[in-house]
């Protein structure tokens, strides 16, 4: 038995709970020491490996399995896109020799779809579950402090259960920024979150999206896409957050081409019941539209957890972890959006192992070096490592190269236009690679090797003796190597 079994779980009629929760398995009464509240990525991963290393595993979700990733965020987006994808294709395939006449989208159809594609990627992870051994209690989980026998108290809704072991992978909401008119919008249905313009039955004509970040853009992408007026308010001098401000650039220009507005440096007034108020360096402006989306950024969903039970320490709202991911309470962990480091799912996954192997005891701790980044629309975006302008800022002795997609026989074959491009930053001090930015057709599915190029930090002569596939985008980066 794992020395960690030997902790019990206090509610006698534990066994018995199991069985009347939606996702609850019932499985023979046995110790529970590993408690994870929240079923996201992070959540369900870590409960999936630490069952798999031995451990007896309790996991808590209130909503569904998969949490705000697989529900309401990058999967269901991307069904999106990808059906408004098929249907750019059906409008201008002329000159790939395809013509299709009286083309139609329906919203509706997509929005099936993509609840297909959920239910049937929640099903699996909820499979997952059962198949590892890992007790899900649909039920709202909160810390309650520490049992006199040193155990962690943790309520599933009515239920109480004991652990050693904790952790919290409770994600993160939309934030809500204080502006006139925002709150009685989103009550009203005016004003729409991610959360509810994925579930919006009909596209809207006109939409303004107050934030030019990933999910402004890739949502914006998507309705352009469909036919709807959007209209860009970003208070920022350049859309999509810290992405390479050539790669910005050339994004404003492609969905400018297709009707898209922006308005930057611009501060949002209000929102009244039919429309933004902003104001810029030219004045106060109104924009007239069908619905809001509000993509000001995420914050990290940590009240009501009862953190303050056991006197984990946050930041901004936001969980301190260290390396290990632990707290500053001893065997309590936080990974994925709560603890505020990198809002990424796949940072989540990571975050999650490292985690678990610790509390394995297993020596392991946490990079944010090198985790990529994709914005999902069209053109794609990627990058891994640092920019060109975060490494001159952190002091590197550099060398910047930008190869165009065109360098690629596969992208020429398959895009009519060839703006993309893939940006290499080497440090020709240290001899090694130290970002890769890209924007273009696949650009998603590359940059994990760029990744492993940068993480591994080999010389450039050793870089150059990789052999890539071809015809392939990713080529692209190996021209990018012979260039430094």
């Amino acid at each position: 038995m794992h020395p960690d079994n030997a902790a019990t779980v206090r509610a006698p009629g534990d066994a018995k709970i199991l069985s009347g929760g939606k996702y609850a398995y019932p499985l023979p009464f046995r110790p529970h020491p590993v408690r994870l509240l929240g079923g996201g990525p992070g959540g369900y991963l870590a409960a999936e490996r630490a069952a798999q290393a031995g451990f007896a595993t309790a996991l808590i979700e209130q909503k569904e399995l998969g949490g705000t990733c697989l529900n309401e965020g990058c999967v269901p987006t991307k069904s999106l896109l990808f059906c408004a994808k098929q249907y750019a294709h059906a409008l201008h395939g002329t000159d790939f020799g395809t013509t299709v006449e009286g083309a139609f989208y329906s919203h509706e159809a997509a929005l099936k779809r993509k609840d297909q594609v959920v239910k049937r990627l929640v099903r699996g992870v909820a499979a997952s579950m059962k198949a590892n051994g890992v007790c899900v209690f649909q039920a709202v989980g909160t810390l309650r402090g520490k049992a006199d026998t040193g155990e962690f108290l943790v309520a599933a809704g009515d239920k109480s259960l004991t652990a050693s072991r904790i952790i919290l992978a409770t994600g993160s909401n939309a934030v809500v920024p204080p502006i006139p008119g925002v709150r009685e919008g989103l009550e009203a249905g005016f004003v729409l979150t991610n959360r509810e313009i994925l579930a919006l039955h009909d596209a809207p004509k006109t939409l303004c999206c107050i934030g030019g970040g990933v999910i402004g853009l890739e949502m914006a992408c998507y309705f352009a896409s469909i036919g709807t007026k959007v209209i860009v308010v970003e208070m920022m001098p350049k859309i999509a957050g810290a992405t390479d401000p050539e790669i910005c650039a050339l994004l404003m220009k492609t969905y400018q081409k297709n009707g898209m507005e922006f308005h930057l440096n611009a501060r949002v007034q209000s929102v009244t019941e039919r429309s933004v108020i902003y104001e810029d360096a030219d004045g106060v402006h109104e924009i007239s539209c069908d619905k809001v989306l509000l993509s000001a950024g995420r914050r990290a969903n940590t009240a009501g957890c009862g953190l303050e039970t056991l006197g984990i320490r946050t930041e901004r709202g936001a969980i301190c972890t260290d390396e290990h991911m632990m707290t500053n309470v001893p065997n309590v962990y936080a990974v994925g959006d709560c603890n505020g480091k990198l809002m990424l799912a796949h940072t989540a996954y990571r975050e999650a192992e490292v985690a678990v192997n610790c509390l394995r005891g297993i020596p392991d701790k946490m990079d944010y070096t090198c985790v990529p980044s994709v914005i999902y629309t069209t053109p794609e975006v990627a990058s891994v490592g640092l920019s060109e302008e975060e490494a001159k800022k952190s002091g590197h002795e550099i060398k910047a190269v930008k190869v165009p997609m065109l360098f690629s026989g596969r992208y020429v074959a398959e895009n009519v236009r060839g703006e993309g491009f893939c940006k290499l930053v080497y440090d020709m001090t240290d001899d090694r690679l130290l970002g890769v930015q890209m924007v273009g057709s696949y650009a998603s599915e590359i940059i994990y090797g760029a990744g492993m190029m940068v993480q591994l930090a080999l010389p450039l002569e050793q870089l150059k003796k990789i052999v890539f596939p071809h015809p392939s985008v990713c080529e692209v980066l190996r021209e990018g190597l012979f260039m430094l």
